[in-house]
């Protein structure tokens, strides 16, 4: 489960304040997979950010009773002069994890061969994605978060990724952002949008599908 406890986010652009979320207060349902609307701006990837913990409210605080991913796919927090292994223990050690065994996993998924032993500055984006990937589906998570990304690399590659994802669900719980309605329709069981700082919430994707087009009009 996850909890926003009147948290607040802002950033001060050019003396301008953006209010990303205000004084926020929400549980997320239990055993539910989470769909996140929003316009563009709204502040949605912020959100899986502050989820993640990769970055720090402005008040309030964040909740977490379960272990959560970061964003799959997502290999920004990575060590540029590290290799993919040092990498890899790197996570492991943070998360509690059998260091061996986890870097084993993400040797055989990732399919990176030699290169997993090169500085990470010398991977080109989609290389970074599939030893990010591997090291996300490598640790057992209480919720994995979604940012567009179910699936990286060629269409073999992806395969392999959707599947081991499908396998991940059957035992934890995601929370997903993308533009895909289908995707979303898929996935998820319930929604929030996302506007103005403010969560609304639907029990049903459709309806939250729904009141978003609307939104965007208007």
């Amino acid at each position: 489960m996850i909890e926003f406890r009147n948290v607040r986010k802002v950033y001060n652009l050019g003396g301008v304040e953006k209010v990303v979320l205000s004084k926020l207060t929400v549980q997320f349902p239990a055993n539910k997979n989470v769909a996140i609307l929003g316009h563009n701006g709204a502040g949605k990837s912020t959100l899986m950010r502050l989820i993640a913990g990769a970055e720090a409210p402005t008040a309030g605080r964040i909740v977490r009773h379960t272990k959560v991913s970061w964003p799959l796919g997502f290999g920004g927090g990575f060590g540029p002069e590290m290799t993919g292994i040092e990498n890899a223990r790197f996570v492991a050690r943070i998360y509690g994890e059998d260091t061996e065994k986890i870097i084993d996993y993400v040797m055989d998924f990732s399919e990176l061969g030699p290169s997993i032993n090169l500085p990470i500055r010398t991977y080109s984006s989609g290389m970074r994605a599939r030893l990010a990937f591997g090291l996300s589906m490598a640790i057992d998570f209480g919720y994995y978060l979604v940012d567009e990304i179910t699936a990286v690399g060629d269409a073999r590659f992806k395969k392999k990724c959707e599947k081991v994802f499908q396998d991940k669900l059957e035992n934890a719980n995601i929370v997903m952002i993308s533009h895909s309605e289908g995707t979303l329709r898929k996935f998820c069981d319930c929604a929030y949008i996302l506007n103005d700082g403010n969560f609304e919430y639907f029990e049903q994707v459709q309806d939250a599908i729904n009141k978003h087009n609307q939104n965007q009009a208007i």
